[in-house]
């Protein structure tokens, strides 16, 4: 129901990962894909499905060998029912990866038709950098965490690089800390309020939600910040496009800025 939904209303990007729900959400997608394709036979060609690997349980830990990564990517693409993924990430950096055996083994994997394009998630400027030093061709995705809370990556370096290397920053939890908790959050009762009071204020000004205003509030940023909408209900998956028919002002996004922050800026 939801998939539909966000088809019916112009969505393509479809983000996976093989140890969301230990495969099961790619089974799910891989068995209504099945579905779609007999009612609409160029449907694949239609989407850009990306899925991620590089976690492991058995025990827990962070694995960008070759053998593994391979392996993972064929296990999705039989859940998935594809030929191929038009986007691998990496999942997590592993602190022990070998940026020339990545690069192999990426090579390996678009040579065998099995992966178009390649990206990363949750990877620091440098790590980004270390690892494209020894790529042929362009990552074109980091996938970060990035909301209302965790704004990190406006001053780390992150969102900087993706512009000047032309990578798309994903961000993953957009909404955190405003229709969730954040991932280790650390905001006060004080907090909450005055970045309540503001979204409240903002969202009559722009005749929306508060959510939809915070997407709208990612999408100002020049680096062209793509939220994840993870959404399973089909009304809130269409009225989050609401966000990129916002004319969302310089000034309000400061505001409310300022708002998360306790302090304008100087």
């Amino acid at each position: 129901m939801a998939i539909r939904a966000a088809l019916d209303a112009g969505y393509n990007h479809f983000d996976h990962a093989d140890i969301y729900g230990s495969g099961h959400c790619e089974s799910l997608f891989g068995e209504l894909l099945a579905e779609l394709q007999q009612e609409t036979l160029a449907i694949r060609e239609q989407l850009i499905i990306t899925s991620k690997a590089g976690i492991r349980f058995d025990p827990q830990r962070y694995d960008f060998s070759a053998d593994y990564l391979t392996t993972s990517i064929e296990n999705s693409l039989k859940r998935l029912n594809v030929d191929y993924l038009d986007m691998f990430l990496l999942h997590r950096p592993d602190y022990l990866f070998n940026a020339e055996q990545v690069a192999q083994t990426f090579q390996q994997l678009k040579a065998s038709g099995k992966v178009k394009h390649f990206g990363v998630s949750n990877f620091s400027p440098s790590q980004v950098s270390l690892l494209q030093s020894a790529l042929d061709e362009p990552l074109l995705v980091n996938q970060i965490e990035i909301n209302i809370h965790n704004i990190s990556s406006f001053s780390d370096g992150n969102l900087d690089q993706c512009q000047q290397l032309g990578i798309t920053p994903i961000a993953w939890c957009p909404l955190g800390g405003v229709v969730y908790p954040a991932w280790g959050n650390t905001f006060s009762t004080a907090d909450e309020q005055r970045i309540a009071t503001e979204l409240t204020r903002q969202a009559k000004q722009y005749n929306c939600q508060p959510w939809q205003l915070i997407l709208a509030w990612l999408l100002k940023h020049p680096a062209n910040i793509c939220p994840i909408i993870g959404s399973t209900t089909p009304e809130r998956i269409i009225a989050a496009k609401q966000a990129l028919a916002l004319e969302y002002s310089h000034t309000d996004w400061y505001r409310l800025l300022e708002a998360r922050n306790g302090y304008p800026q100087p």
